[in-house]
């Protein structure tokens, strides 16, 4: 009987053993996986963000320095032939950009505009309380434009300084999190969103700290929470929305932040 014991000890033993050594490799395999989606995406959104901001801000200068118009596929220019958005020229309410006189002259020249290309970065939002510059794309896909730290434009809302309601997501957590403070914005902090041709100011108004992550009328033409009804407003402007998940580190719901347009300032 002790020699079967004896026996079967050394087996055991280096089946423990390589239960160890796999259970160690897969930790270690986890740990740098979580370094790479908390540490390395954003430093390699940031990184990527930074420069298309600077990329865009370039370019903007040399057009002003030549005399030329915004570049094809601005909000500010003719896209995608055939692609009008109504959202771009009138807010779903049919209330004309003129009305507001905040917005007043917002177009510059009057004329319908098209649309921004698909996930093309186009815009560049700042937040100065937050130290955030980053560049506005059109579409909130994940790998296209939210996962290199962009901030996204919805489609069918209003294009900035523009009737209706400019509707924008960002990551809160990994690949460049821009949003990931706009829970400490303010009532009366302002955010500006430049373009080709101008500079348009919102101030922030309110904020909804939790709602569904379906709740879809946040970002309508006039937004109101379908799920907080008090949340919100009931008439026509010029709004803008920041969305992003919360709490930290899920996708569970959505935290948001209105404002409305101030101020428009030509280039």
């Amino acid at each position: 009987m002790t020699q079967r014991r004896r026996r079967k000890g050394p087996p055991l033993r280096r089946l423990l053993w390589s239960g160890a050594e796999v259970t160690v490799t897969l930790g270690i395999v986890l740990l740098l996986l979580v370094v790479h989606q908390l540490w390395w995406t954003n430093r390699q959104a940031k990184a990527d963000a930074g420069r298309k901001v600077r990329a865009l801000e370039r370019e903007w200068g040399q057009g002003q320095g030549q005399g030329q118009g915004p570049a094809s596929g601005s909000p500010d220019a003719g896209g995608p032939a055939g692609t009008d958005d109504p959202a771009v020229t009138e807010g779903s309410n049919g209330t004309s950009p003129g009305s507001s006189p905040a917005a007043s002259g917002s177009t510059g020249t009057g004329k319908r505009q098209a649309a921004p290309r698909w996930d093309q970065a186009y815009a560049v939002l700042a937040i100065p309380r937050l130290g955030l510059r980053a560049p506005v794309a059109q579409g909130i896909s994940k790998p296209n434009v939210l996962n290199h730290g962009y901030v996204g434009h919805y489609p069918g809302t209003a294009q900035p300084g523009r009737a209706g309601n400019f509707a924008l997501a960002g990551h809160r957590n990994t690949h460049g999190e821009p949003f990931r403070y706009i829970n400490r914005l303010r009532r009366g902090d302002t955010l500006t969103v430049r373009t080709s041709s101008a500079t348009y100011t919102y101030v922030v108004d309110k904020t909804l700290a939790q709602t569904s992550a379906g709740d879809g009328g946040v970002i309508r033409s006039v937004p109101r929470s379908r799920v907080v009804p008090s949340a919100g407003y009931s008439e026509p402007g010029y709004y803008i929305t920041l969305t992003t998940c919360t709490p930290e580190f899920t996708s569970r719901y959505r935290l948001v932040v209105w404002g409305k347009l101030s101020r428009m300032t030509p280039r």
